[in-house]
């Protein structure tokens, strides 16, 4: 029998919410004022080659806000938009490395956090090579608070490209950083970019399937953009974007490789309009989305069951 997660063919982030909190929880996407050992001198100054100067947070709220303001102005926006009567959201810390701070600074930010009443779990993007034991216990502490995830930027698990685009970090360190967390019973969330230089679609998979036996409880699948402002954007003309159709046969084979206790929480993603340069099909995010579940709608593929 195939198992169906609510109204999608594969564990959505959406369903799992639902499931877990019992409404549609939204996430508010927030700045910590925090920087990149990438970008700051300690591994480099220029980034990861794909990330723009924006630390990969242009949606974020504005960084000199208190982390209350922040959460407020979040919430008056989605509500004025229409998308939330209720009064459960996620902070979601996305700008930049939110561990990379003192213990000191980070436990202000992070308690002040898990204190407003209407957020009901915290997630933290960051490096796994951000991380210390008094980082891990703080974690760990805000943990028994309210649910904490760690968002952890991997995009590849091929050496010879995470040179290439300047990740900083072996993939010894990721496998570390998770086996800790997890021993700490923290949920970890893992970012790849489909479409990545030099990989084919079978070192993608090999990726899908690294990630199905490092214990993770949820993925992001990243379409490659080229930013300006990027390493990318100054090789733009030699970097070959997927095709709206290849990247969703691409997405339909990535996920149904994917274990199934494993949670969907992104499939495509959409760059700032007014940085994107490649691939332009990607501008229009519900297009995309309509047309990524038309295809599995007629593919008929399920999480779990592995394309012929």
């Amino acid at each position: 029998m195939i198992k169906q997660w609510g109204d999608k063919p594969y564990y959505s982030l959406d369903y799992y919410l639902k499931q877990t909190f019992g409404t549609k929880v939204y996430k508010i996407a927030l700045d910590g004022g925090m920087t990149c050992p990438n970008r700051d001198g300690s591994i480099d100054t220029r980034g990861c080659i794909f990330c723009s100067n924006g630390g990969s947070g242009e949606f974020a709220a504005i960084r000199h806000n208190s982390i209350y303001k922040q959460i407020e102005h979040g919430i008056d926006i989605i509500k004025k938009h229409g998308k939330h009567t209720g009064d459960k959201f996620i902070a979601y810390f996305q700008s930049y490395s939110n561990t990379y701070a003192s213990v000191e600074y980070l436990e202000k930010l992070y308690m002040e956090t898990l204190k407003h009443p209407d957020i009901v779990a915290m997630s933290i993007g960051t490096r796994p090579d951000c991380f210390n034991k008094e980082i891990y216990c703080l974690i760990e502490k805000c943990n028994q608070i309210k649910p904490i995830w760690i968002e952890l930027g991997l995009q590849t698990i091929h050496e010879e490209t995470a040179k290439f685009i300047r990740r900083g970090y072996t993939l010894d360190v990721f496998n570390n950083t998770v086996k800790e967390l997890r021993s700490r019973g923290i949920d970890v969330i893992t970012h790849i970019i489909l479409g990545l230089p030099k990989e084919s679609e079978n070192d993608i998979i090999k990726t899908i399937h690294y990630l199905n036996k490092m214990g993770i409880q949820g993925i992001k699948l990243q379409l490659l953009h080229i930013l300006k402002n990027t390493g990318l954007a100054l090789m733009a003309n030699q970097i070959y974007t997927y095709s709206e159709q290849e990247y969703i046969q691409l997405l339909m084979h990535c996920i149904s490789e994917l274990s199934p206790e494993i949670v969907v929480h992104r499939i495509t993603g959409d760059g700032p309009k007014d940085l994107l340069i490649a691939p332009q099909w990607s501008r229009n995010k519900r297009h995309v989305l309509n047309a990524i579940s038309r295809e599995f709608k007629k593919s008929g593929i399920y999480q779990g069951m592995s394309l012929q």
